[in-house]
């Protein structure tokens, strides 16, 4: 018997998998799906850096012109892998240049210096603002394709800077980020088709990875560290993302003495005006573990539009906040399309909402730009913390609507109390919570 046109067409429907979408319904690119790691025999010569003059065994000799000229050479060449063997080299910043590549072997250590001066003054962005700040530690700026990978470390050296930082803050209480020099570990920026994998990020003196205005970046398999104990890493973000698109974190552990995953894009009273800034849209992280941090995953501080936002099958032990929503009241704000699914442990608080005022300037504005936060979905979650709710409005500054609450089994320590009125159109689900 011959099956009809229609019968046919639903039995194929029905081996299909569903297509995935994001919070706002549009389809999850295949993209996503293809997390193998790059290869780095299809990336050219391979260019092993003690071939060339750098010197092993030596920790404490700086060799960044060597480091560098290999990378030159390899750039000069047409492309290719730079290999870091085993042992560890010493280095201030490092420029990779179109067709370079970075590669770890298992053992090695690239360690950076942890004297300033080692770092250029460059053309950057740095908390949502484009100017000449300090380089990072590995830099590549208009490098489509670039690659990090290995079994290897990328050490910031950062303790020098740490207490520096505390000290001066001692001082000077108001001091920003900023007015303490230290360098990033890693930022990329202006760069399509980024693959970091495997790697350990750990110990960096200021952001550990900042990527600005990037499409197509996927951060696979990587540890990411630094301490909040003895002395605290301060600011040392795992992952920053910064006006960029179609962004994939998968498998990594993230423990920092800040944000794990923070959206950035821009801040002031009219950063939604300046050509530098931007949203961020299409990002997953999934499969991740927390340790300590101050947000799971952090809208702001310095963020004006984020879109399509997924956290899902996550496993986190002692982070500070699982969503966190720094409403800044001098900054216009949209954090739309948030979906936090799939998550297991415990956090100090489920979803923290308020006003972020730290360095407050409207500058010459004379009214307060009104922000705002809809269609956040959080379902599927067995929690542990100590508030479930820590949400705080403010009608003049910022308006909350469309949240849904749905299938979560919450043990709240001290506060398990959700004050419904504080979301226009908030939806509960099988939510229960216990103290």
């Amino acid at each position: 018997m011959k099956l009809t046109t229609t019968l046919l067409a639903l039995l194929l429907c029905l081996q299909l998998p569903a297509k995935e979408k994001f919070p706002d319904g549009t389809p999850i690119p295949d993209w996503f799906r293809d997390n193998r790691i790059v290869d780095i025999e299809t990336l050219g010569t391979r260019y092993l850096i003690t071939d060339y003059g750098v010197t092993a065994g030596d920790s404490t000799l700086l060799q960044t012109e060597r480091i560098q000229a290999v990378i030159d050479r390899a750039a000069a060449a047409g492309g290719g892998v730079v290999v870091v063997p085993r042992g560890t080299f010493l280095s201030g910043a490092l420029f990779f240049k179109p067709g370079t590549h970075l590669h770890l072997l298992e053992g090695a250590r690239l360690k950076g210096s942890d004297d300033i001066s080692n770092f250029p003054i460059v053309q950057t962005r740095i908390e949502g603002q484009s100017l000449k700040y300090f380089s990072a530690f590995i830099n590549a700026d208009g490098v489509d394709g670039f690659t990090l990978s290995g079994k290897g470390t990328v050490d910031g050296n950062g303790l020098r800077y740490w207490r520096s930082f505390w000290l001066r803050r001692a001082v000077n209480p108001k001091c920003t980020n900023m007015d303490e020099m230290r360098p990033r570990l890693l930022y990329v920026s202006n760069s399509k088709d980024v693959q970091i994998s495997g790697v350990r990020l750990v110990n960096s003196p200021f952001w550990t990875s900042h990527f600005y205005r990037c499409e197509r970046v996927k951060l696979l398999d990587l540890h990411i560290y630094s301490p909040a104990a003895p002395v605290k890493a301060p600011s040392t973000d795992a992952v920053d993302i910064d006006v960029c698109k179609d962004f994939l974190i998968k498998g990594c552990y993230m423990s920092v003495n800040d944000d794990a995953v923070a959206l950035k894009g821009g801040k002031g009273p009219w950063a939604d005006t300046d050509p530098d800034n931007g949203g961020n849209y299409n990002i997953i992280i999934e499969d991740c573990i927390y340790g300590f941090c101050h947000g799971c995953l952090t809208c702001g501080s310095e963020s004006i539009h984020d879109r399509n936002i997924i956290v899902r099958r996550c496993r986190i032990d002692k982070a500070n906040r699982l969503l966190w929503l720094k409403m800044r009241p001098d900054t216009p704000q949209n954090y739309e399309y948030i979906l936090v699914e799939d998550i297991t442990g415990n956090a100090n608080n489920f979803l923290y909402v308020h006003p972020w005022t730290q360095f407050f300037d409207l500058k010459d504005r004379k009214d307060v730009p009104m922000s705002y936060s809809s269609h956040v979905t959080m379902r599927n979650i067995d929690l542990e913390c100590d508030t479930f709710f820590n949400v705080s409005t403010d009608d003049s500054q910022y308006r909350l609507s469309d949240f849904t609450f749905e299938n979560l089994d919450i043990k709240a320590r001290k506060n398990g109390a959700c004050d419904t009125q504080a979301v226009e159109r908030f939806k509960i689900k099988k939510v229960r919570v216990t103290e």
